[in-house]
């Protein structure tokens, strides 16, 4: 039984498979947790690929040569399993019991031979050595692929029990995309091509902009993935994840009540006076090679402080996905998924300047509503990684944790301005 402590289905099943030794005493359990113990995901693949499966989801059932993954209900996919093991059991059994008895027959044979009285015996046909193939039923549709599986883009069919990882992939990636840092930069940057009065310039230097801040936050997160693949899926990993996430968020809070007072994850104000420099320059390139150039300059410049806004997400969720059994190319269409999602609020800005050719700045006050909105969503996500990850693994959680952001936000935010608006009068 090879299960993981952040599946939802897989604690769902464990009561009914430690209760399967007590009632089928000939039943021997192996109970294998792949988060906490790498070996056993490497044995979990090992005995897959005998199999001709691959080990990508869990739970998983091996046994009697087959591999069986999912699990819905004890009465569902817990009776097929039982009917299963019994029917594996009874032909194992009459295979035993045939060979026992064989087995008597040639000892009866040897020493009526040797008797004086012996009588002539029969020929007795050669039986096999190895058990016969065992056929078992198919588990029933409550975990059939075709029925528990959706076609999503990037990533094509996902298994509707592990839907919450594309749930949580949309909530993370579109609150991420909502940027502080990243608006920052591309609105002052798109209100210089205001004044120099050319929309075709706009859209270029926006677009490529936009495309370079996807490329670079890719890696960013590739990296990400890659200490928690290398370091392993230990529970302790999880935790100091968790503890970090929620560090970050208590800053982002900080950063609402009180704006960049002490410690503060912004861009510092001793860099804008090279970003605006360099934001400027673009405005008397002549030729487009070098004005590609200049805006790849700048996007490579302003991301590397962007970064520091929004350490927490990617934290976060390349954590969470590690915790998933998925091949490397899954892992890597998740974290393409993830940026496309997070440059929809860029391109969006991009489009809005272009059309209406009208300068917008990020205001203080949005800028502080966006901190306090994705700190308080990192916050209750690194509390459930330190206490909890196996809830993260639940579509409802993930759809919670957003409306309950939102709504802790809006009220906020609306109390703040009453208070302002009360001390103005």
């Amino acid at each position: 039984f090879f299960w993981s402590e952040s599946c939802p289905h897989c604690l769902a099943a464990h009561p009914f498979v430690e209760a399967l030794p007590t009632d089928y005493p000939w039943l021997q359990l192996h109970d294998a947790e792949l988060t906490q113990h790498p070996e056993h995901v490497a044995q979990y693949a090992e005995l897959a690929a005998a199999l001709g499966q691959e080990a990508q989801y869990v739970p998983a059932f091996v046994y009697c040569g087959t591999m069986a993954t999912g699990y819905e209900s004890t009465e569902t996919t817990g009776n097929q399993i039982r009917q299963n093991l019994e029917t594996c059991y009874g032909q194992v059994k009459a295979y035993v019991q045939g060979q026992s008895a064989t087995a008597t027959a040639v000892n009866a044979a040897k020493q009526a031979e040797t008797a004086e009285d012996a009588l002539p015996v029969p020929a007795v046909e050669p039986v096999s050595l190895a058990a016969p193939a065992v056929n078992l039923p198919a588990i029933p549709a409550s975990v059939d692929a075709e029925e528990t599986t959706i076609a999503l883009p990037f990533l094509g069919g996902v298994a509707v029990e592990q839907l919450s990882l594309p749930v949580m992939t949309v909530v993370l990636a579109g609150l991420d995309g909502f940027n502080p840092c990243a608006f920052f930069v591309l609105m002052f940057l798109l209100s210089l091509m205001v004044h120099a009065g050319r929309r075709s310039r706009m859209i270029l230097i926006g677009g490529i902009f936009v495309l370079c801040s996807g490329l670079l936050y890719f890696l960013f997160m590739a990296a990400w993935l890659n200490l928690f693949l290398v370091i392993g899926a230990l529970r302790w990993i999880t935790v100091v994840a968790g503890i970090v996430a929620i560090g970050l968020a208590f800053i982002n809070i900080k950063d609402y009540m009180w704006f960049r007072a002490g410690l503060s994850l912004s861009i510092p104000d001793r860099a804008k006076p090279k970003l605006y420099q360099r934001a400027r320059g673009l405005l008397q390139a002549e030729r487009t090679g070098a004005l590609i150039v200049g805006t790849l300059l700048l996007a490579v410049a302003a991301n590397s402080y962007e970064l520091l806004c929004t350490t927490g997400f990617p934290l976060i969720y390349t954590r969470f996905l590690t915790l998933a059994a998925l091949p490397m190319t899954t892992y890597y269409l998740y974290l393409a998924l993830y940026n496309a999602i997070y440059v929809i609020p860029l391109l969006l800005i991009v489009t809005f300047f272009a059309i209406h050719v009208g300068s917008r700045k990020l205001s203080t006050s949005e800028g502080r509503t966006l901190k306090l909105l994705s700190g308080l969503m990192m916050l209750m996500l690194g509390i459930l990684l330190v206490i909890a990850p196996e809830l993260l693994g639940q579509v409802r959680i993930a759809v919670a944790l957003l409306v309950a952001a939102l709504l802790i936000t809006t009220v906020a935010v609306y109390f703040d301005s009453r208070r302002r608006t009360e001390s103005r009068a």
